[in-house]
């Protein structure tokens, strides 16, 4: 197992100013944002007359019962919307940015570090327009990653209105012809594996609960085997890449190794926890990833 430290070289919008107190304080562009971070259980680097001075938005939480809903407190001149960068390789990938009521702005920033990877492996893949799945796609950035390395992406997710923010993000940055999916992405992928379909590249980005689009169910712990087991009847045999991240706090790093292990059986992979940076240079856990080439 590997920790990889990530300072986002190809987003330099994005920093991790201070962590803290059960709060992170980011940057996102011209744009400061204090949040909830559940895992910053130490003590915050900068006083809290700074946090307050340089935070154009603050997130609070309604309260215990919903940890993700809550309310933005916005100073003059925070505006609803805004874009950030991601320059990989001389591109410039734009992708918006807004204040959600679940305290979500559109992008992890960590996931830079999977981007690179994505577009790493894709230069290695010979085959014209190499395809590539990506499911819990969310709004696009991985697929914006793949199709600017000249892959043939499906984007798959059962939100419409984040399918909708994915296709500004692919217009922003100037590509086109990604392939949209809203559907329950399990779902979507049993069909295409009674089609045959098979994909080089597959990325799952599926989160600890959601909802399919005509109310299916999605619970991490009890579907994520079975889903994986699919994508290992959906990866081409040779020139192909996985990756997995999970952001449940109940699962480790070991538990996706013994699960992919056991469908990709002799397959060698990098497995581990993403952490971000802040300017104290503590690192601050972001979720657990799996990836391999073959």
């Amino acid at each position: 197992m590997t920790f990889r430290r990530v300072v986002p070289a190809h987003l330099p919008d994005y920093e991790l100013m201070d962590t803290g107190g059960f709060e992170k304080l980011e940057r996102f562009g011209k744009y400061v944002l204090r949040r909830p971070e559940p895992q910053a259980v130490w003590d915050k680097a900068m006083p809290e007359s700074e946090w307050q001075k340089r935070a154009h938005a603050s997130f609070f939480r309604k309260g215990e019962k919903d940890a993700e809903a809550g309310n933005w407190q916005v100073k003059p001149g925070m505006p609803d919307r805004w874009m950030v960068a991601y320059k990989p390789d001389g591109l410039n990938l734009r992708m918006r940015l807004a204040l959600t009521a679940f305290k979500h702005v559109g992008i992890f920033p960590e996931q830079a570090e999977n981007w690179d990877y994505i577009a790493g492996c894709l230069s290695k893949i010979k085959t014209p327009a190499p395809r590539v799945l990506n499911l819990f796609a969310y709004t696009g950035g991985a697929s914006l990653a793949a199709c600017a390395a000249g892959a043939d992406v499906t984007h798959v997710d059962s939100v419409k209105q984040v399918v909708s923010w994915s296709k500004e993000n692919m217009e922003a940055s100037g590509l086109k012809d990604i392939r949209w999916v809203v559907e329950d992405a399990f779902k979507f992928a049993q069909r295409e594996v009674k089609r045959g379909k098979t994909y080089h590249g597959i990325i799952l980005d599926p989160p600890a609960y959601g909802r399919g689009p005509d109310g299916e169910k999605w619970i991490l712990e009890k579907q994520i085997n079975d889903l994986i087991g699919m994508c290992a009847e959906l990866l081409e045999k040779e020139n192909a890449f996985f990756l997995i991240n999970l952001y449940s706090m109940g699962f480790s790093p070991l538990i996706t190794e013994n699960m992919v292990k056991s469908h990709f059986p002799e397959q060698p992979f990098e497995s581990g926890e993403l952490l971000l940076s802040d300017n104290a240079r503590r690192g601050l856990p972001t979720g657990t990833f799996l990836r391999f080439y073959r």
